[in-house]
């Protein structure tokens, strides 16, 4: 626990530190393991550049010999708690943590695929912003960190190869809070002392200065409240005050899910039907009686019902996000990149950019078209397991599976069998279990390429491909 004050010093910790340690050098001395250096020209999402809200100059030498002497005090103070703490959130870089709160609190609340990559794609558009921020500030001004000022001062967590001004955790840790505390107010005050945890714990592990953490905190909040701003325009907060059409060959029901994402203002695409597919086939014609016939004798084995019982239940509307997310975690992990800030926070955005965009082109479609189910076409007609409420063309699953799977397997190619191989059986389920159509699968698996190949444009042009490791 960080004391209200800053004015015990560790016994014996007076050293005197030449003026010149504590000074910014100059762009070419930083050492050739700096993660990322480039990374704070790397094209941004909504501020104008990574430049748009540089700091100031961090303090000056005496200033900073000032907080060296706060450090020493705060080292003194650290406890077994502490200690946990820290090694909690340097776990891995702040936009892995962060989206494990932000998934956890999806859960939670019970969101929806089309929510839940709404929330994400909003959060991590902030964090990468923000990173791309922070890092154009650091090497602006390339502050060395505590343990480089003084080599004698000993800190709880390795030193990050980063310039120190400003703090990466606590950028982040502003911007995630003032997102999330949007998203879910009813836990705005958590979040806000889980941000301020987070730059604490820098200070008590020693690899940051308090005006390190503060300005990292107000950095943080101006990149928030420039998404924030664009957020509030992307009509995610209207009621759907349309109505269930009737006629032949069309979906019936009550309460369809979430038609209004049909409307939400994409990232990416021009239009929310910019990529929109050709009109299905009619309930009556040949093309439908045939697949409907497949369906019919599709020879369900333990396997299968097994296999698309897997991709409902636990990578179903309401945890698709979890699935997908946890993928990409993984993947950075064995990568090398999760303790990346620049790389993971690039990610992450890219993920769930595209999987939120994938919603929306889906659901353009779906409401639309408002294509009839399998087993309102055919009322004998047996599913595994109860259809979802919402039309049929095109497949949801096919939509988002295969835009993660086409996303993550540009970020991480050695994989891209694998991943391949999940997008096409997350479709190919969804037959398995009678809820649609080949063709309805076709169409998704056709959004989820255009999807995918657009995030790969802009990621292949934002500047990171160049200094991928």
């Amino acid at each position: 626990m960080i004391r209200p004050t800053l004015a015990r010093r560790a016994a014996g910790a007076a050293l005197l530190i030449g003026a010149a340690l504590f000074l910014p050098g100059p762009a070419d001395a930083q050492p050739s393991g700096t993660t990322e250096p480039g990374a704070g020209g790397w094209r941004t999402w909504v501020l104008s550049s990574g430049a748009q809200f540089r700091l100031p100059p961090p303090p000056d030498a005496a200033a900073t010999r000032a907080e060296m002497e706060q450090l020493r005090a705060l080292a003194a103070s650290r406890d077994a708690e502490a200690r946990e703490r820290i090694g909690w959130w340097d776990a891995a870089a702040p936009a892995y943590r962060w989206n494990r709160i932000a998934v956890e609190e999806a859960l939670k609340a019970g969101l929806t695929a089309n929510f839940g990559y709404r929330h994400l794609a909003l959060l991590h558009v902030a964090l990468a912003d923000a990173t791309v921020a922070a890092w154009d500030s650091k090497h602006a001004h390339n502050r060395p960190r505590p343990g480089a000022a003084d080599p004698a001062f000993g800190t709880v967590v390795a030193t990050p190869p980063s310039p120190s001004y400003p703090d990466e955790h606590a950028v982040a840790g502003a911007t995630a809070a003032a997102v999330l505390g949007e998203i879910f107010p009813q836990r705005a005050t958590a979040f806000a002392k889980m941000a301020e945890e987070a730059g604490r714990m820098r200070l008590l592990a020693g690899v940051a200065f308090p005006s390190d953490v503060e300005a990292g905190a107000e950095l943080g909040r101006r990149v928030a409240a420039a998404v924030l701003e664009r957020g509030r325009r992307d009509r995610s907060d209207q009621p759907w005050s349309g109505s269930v059409p009737v006629g032949p060959g069309l979906w019936n029901g009550t309460n369809p899910a979430t038609p209004q994402a049909a409307t939400w203002v994409p990232w990416m695409l021009a239009s929310q039907d910019e990529f929109r597919p050709p009109p299905p086939a009619a309930h009556d014609s040949l093309e439908r009686a045939a697949e409907m016939a497949a369906l019919r004798a599709f020879q369900r084995t333990p396997l299968t019902n097994a296999r698309a019982l897997f991709w409902e239940a636990a990578v179903g509307g309401l945890r698709q996000y979890e699935y997908w997310n946890n993928h990409l975690g993984r993947l950075l992990l064995e990568h090398g990149q999760a303790a990346n800030p620049p790389r993971a926070a690039r990610a992450y955005a890219l993920l769930n950019v595209a999987l939120s965009d994938a919603g929306i082109a889906c659901w353009d479609a779906k409401y639309a078209y408002w294509a009839i189910r399998p087993f309102q076409l055919d009322r004998e007609f047996r599913t595994v397991f109860a259809t979802p409420n919402h039309p049929s063309y095109p497949a949801a699953h096919a939509c988002y599976s295969m835009t993660s799977a086409l996303v993550q397997s540009h970020l991480f190619p050695r994989d891209a069998e694998a991943l391949r191989a999940l997008g096409r059986e997350s479709g190919e389920s969804r037959v398995w279990a009678g809820i649609h159509y080949p063709s309805d699968v076709a169409a998704g698996q056709e959004i989820a390429r255009r999807v995918a190949a657009r995030a790969i444009e802009r990621a292949r042009a934002d500047g990171g491909e160049q200094a991928a490791p």
